[in-house]
């Protein structure tokens, strides 16, 4: 067997010089459990299709039991989240945001009927959730807004980076929805911490809600971080923004009824009832070199 000695000693060396280690520091809430609870959280908003069939009749118990285990795996994960900047009242966040089910359930629910009104292609609602990556994505960032809302830490951004695994949609965990939200496709779609969605927006793939460069630094030039520095765009109602487009800036607001079109680099706010897009490209066709003719 090989003598790693050598290789302990210098990882021990890098250790200390970076971040990369916990051992002896806190209790950390651990991946895997999280995408388990991201899980459970979707069996209850959207029962009979993240979980096992429910039977009508069975409904109450099966949901009784799903909650005592969703609160007691939650209170765990939210305490070691909690130790690590000392953050009191786990169990009082948990049990105030369990108590916001009945709510996110119902903004869950306008976003599906969201889909099937803006898309041609749903064939039925059952379908959207099931496989539309959307629906499952905000049913989680909805949920752990409500946390992140309460103030508890690193958890909420945890849940919110499974579902950015799950269906390359990324949304913090701060950005506040409102109801009647459609994103489709979603791909590679980013909406960030200070970002504010109206009512009934559509995205498109591609669409960034981004900070804009260069970004706020404090008198020590250090960037300002948290909720409190507004640095991303805001969507009043019933905007649309089409694939590829970046909209920047916390002072940018898109006029409710606006239009963004595809590939737009939007930096200023526009007025309400605004449709921006952008210089079409000139594009050169020719013959490919050898190709036959006729």
């Amino acid at each position: 067997m090989t003598d790693h000695a050598d290789l302990v000693a210098a990882l021990v060396r890098a250790y200390g010089e970076g971040p990369g280690i916990n051992a002896g520091g806190a209790r950390l809430p651990h991946r895997e459990r999280v995408i388990d609870l991201c899980n459970q959280v979707l069996a209850v908003l959207l029962p009979g299709y993240f979980a096992e069939t429910v039977d009508a009749d069975r409904l109450a118990g099966w949901l009784a039991y799903r909650l005592d285990r969703l609160e007691a795996d939650l209170v765990d994960m939210a305490g070691a989240a909690c130790s690590v900047t000392g953050t009191a009242g786990a169990r009082v966040m948990v049990r105030d945001t369990l108590g916001d089910l009945v709510g996110v359930r119902a903004l869950v629910a306008t976003d599906v009927e969201a889909a099937f009104a803006n898309d041609p292609a749903a064939i039925d609602r059952g379908t959207i959730v099931l496989g539309y990556p959307s629906i499952q994505t905000l049913a989680i960032q909805r949920f752990a807004h409500r946390l992140y809302r309460r103030g508890l830490p690193i958890l909420p951004r945890l849940m919110t980076e499974v579902m950015h695994g799950r269906t390359g949609i990324d949304i913090h965990p701060g950005a506040q929805i409102g109801e009647s939200c459609f994103i489709d496709h979603g791909t590679g779609v980013v909406i960030g911490e200070t970002s504010r969605i109206g009512h009934h927006c559509v995205l498109y793939q591609g669409v960034g809600l981004i900070a804009w460069n260069p970004l706020a630094k404090d008198e020590h030039g250090e960037l300002k971080r948290g909720a409190a520095n507004k640095r991303h765009p805001d969507l009043e109602d019933h905007v649309t923004v089409y694939s590829g487009a970046s909209i920047l800036g916390g002072d940018t607001v898109i006029g409710h009824h606006s239009v963004i079109g595809g590939n737009v680099w939007l930096t200023r706010s526009v007025e309400p009832h605004s449709v921006v897009t952008s210089e079409a490209p000139e594009l050169t066709i020719r013959r490919r070199k050898g190709a036959p003719r006729g």
